[in-house]
């Protein structure tokens, strides 16, 4: 069978740095092709050279046979290739309309915009991934799950025959990544080739065919997944096994560090109790959608519609949190909340990593108190997290998302902090810097921290945690020791309940 695709010894560098070094793929049609590797392995470079956004140093581009060479991303979309960058290329004071057409809008015989063939188009390939969204909304309106949809839509308008997902289900709820699946398998099933960047494993196992593993820019195999498991996999990506990702769990004492009693995340749900004490790392798992989320921020003020007793080493927080002030309050308390949206409700992307660091420690003070010089402090934070950039003063929108995950833990752990409050700490986070993560979450607690965290990946809270509370129609299920509990008990509890 003729391939869609070969990239053949493909180079890039920039700078001094080479980002691909010598690099090949082919994609076959009616095939799903995972592309893993650690943040920086070269998995978007080579990407990005296939979609036109970079050109290569050397190697050769060939599609259906032919050579190839694209200068821009649309040459590469009127070539037949799509791609859906975990950075969404949505503009978002445009329509979806506007957006499905922006730069080849069809005119009408008296050179206007034809506006109402782009609506009715439009339409049409939303209908096709069973979308009714109106043409004529916003995409600043759209909800993240709704965009990359759109994205996907606007790749389906363009014909192509060649996707490339980056990250596609790392902002979805499990609905929504269920619908993601079924159109990737339709995409194949017209005999499509779809190219899948992901860090988790039973997406990787449940919908690709095969895989590729990039290490350093090189490639180190491309293998049927049909013959590895998630340990071979991760042991061919970074050389170690699944079990080895998690540092050992510490010792917790009985001090309670936060305390909820007849809590209720709303007035209309069941009562709750649940302790985390010094030296714990606890969990909120669960089905999708249950109240996991709720739970953690009105603690925070960001959900105000909870009611009950809640306390932070035996000092009562108001219940409920206030909106305006509800983080404020928290940080006065020594507890910091690290929300799962990194880019839009965490980090300062245009500013270095310096800034973003140092946020954490003058947020501890009072607004008028006198400015402290943080260099030394920071620059010992960057270090011991092992933060990979440029320089301190490297804006923190130019670092890989596991970068980026460490800058904004790092703003928490150097401001000296008893407790966190964490929403998916992983998330879009590669196997390497997931383990650097828990390595770092682990020493926190280690040294008399408490954390409460919640996450989709079932096994990342069975690794990282001490105990686990199964959370279902906004109330406490069930509570499990991490140490001996597995999948099938936490899906067992969400479910029976």
């Amino acid at each position: 069978m003729a391939c869609l695709v070969e990239m053949s010894k493909v180079s890039k560098s920039f700078g001094g740095s080479k980002a691909v070094d010598g690099v090949s793929l082919r994609l076959m049609p009616g095939a799903v092709h995972a592309l893993m590797g650690e943040n920086g392995a070269g998995k978007s470079t080579l990407m990005k050279i296939l979609a036109g956004v970079h050109q290569p140093d050397a190697g050769d581009l060939f599609r259906d046979g032919q050579k190839v060479s694209f200068e821009t991303p649309r040459e590469a979309l009127e070539a037949g290739i799509s791609t859906v960058f975990q950075e969404l290329s949505l503009l978002a004071n445009l329509t979806i309309a506007e957006n499905m057409f922006l730069g080849r809008e069809p005119v009408t015989r008296f050179g206007t915009v034809d506006r109402k063939r782009i609506r009715r188009e439009t339409r049409k390939a939303l209908a096709v991934l069973g979308l009714e969204l109106n043409p004529d909304t916003l995409v600043s309106e759209l909800s993240i799950a709704e965009r990359q949809f759109v994205e996907i839509a606007h790749g389906i308008k363009a014909d192509a025959s060649v996707f490339i997902l980056d990250e596609p289900t790392a902002a979805l709820n499990a609905a929504d990544v269920e619908i993601m699946n079924a159109q990737i398998r339709r995409l194949r099933a017209e005999g499509k080739a779809v190219v899948y960047i992901s860090h988790r494993m039973d997406e990787i196992f449940g919908i690709c065919d095969t895989v590729t593993v990039l290490k350093d820019g090189k490639l180190i195999a491309t293998r049927h997944l049909s013959g590895m498991t998630p340990d071979s996999l991760i042991a061919m990506m970074v050389g170690r096994e699944l079990q080895d990702l998690f540092p050992p769990r510490g010792q917790s004492s009985s001090e309670a560090v936060l305390a909820l009693e007849d809590f209720r995340i709303d007035p209309g749900s069941k009562p709750l109790s649940l302790h985390v004490n010094k030296g714990e790392i606890v969990a909120l798992a669960g089905l999708e959608g249950q109240g996991q989320q709720q739970l953690l921020r009105s603690l925070a003020g960001m959900y105000h519609l909870s009611t009950g007793t809640a306390s932070i080493t035996g000092k009562a927080l108001p219940l409920p949190a206030p909106k305006a002030a509800g983080i404020r309050q928290l940080q006065a308390r020594k507890v910091g909340f690290v929300p799962e949206d990194r880019k839009e409700e965490g980090l300062f992307l245009g500013l270095s990593i310096v800034d973003n660091i140092a946020i954490g420690l003058s947020s501890v003070h009072a607004e008028l108190s006198i400015a402290h010089d943080y260099q030394q402090k920071i620059a010992e934070t960057i270090s011991s997290m092992n933060i990979k950039a440029s320089g301190a003063s490297s804006p923190v929108g130019a670092l890989s998302g596991g970068n980026q995950q460490k800058v904004l833990l790092g703003r928490y752990l150097v401001a000296g902090l008893d407790m966190l409050l964490i929403e998916e700490p992983t998330r879009g986070v590669d196997i390497g810097a997931k383990t650097e993560i828990y390595k770092l979450l682990r020493r926190f607690a280690n040294n008399g921290g408490a954390v409460l965290v919640l996450s989709r990946e079932t096994i990342e809270l069975i690794g990282l945690c001490d105990r686990i509370y199964v959370v279902h129609g906004k109330t406490i299920v069930a509570e499990l020791p991490a140490k001996t509990a597995t999948e099938h008990q936490i899906l067992n509890a969400a479910l029976s309940a």
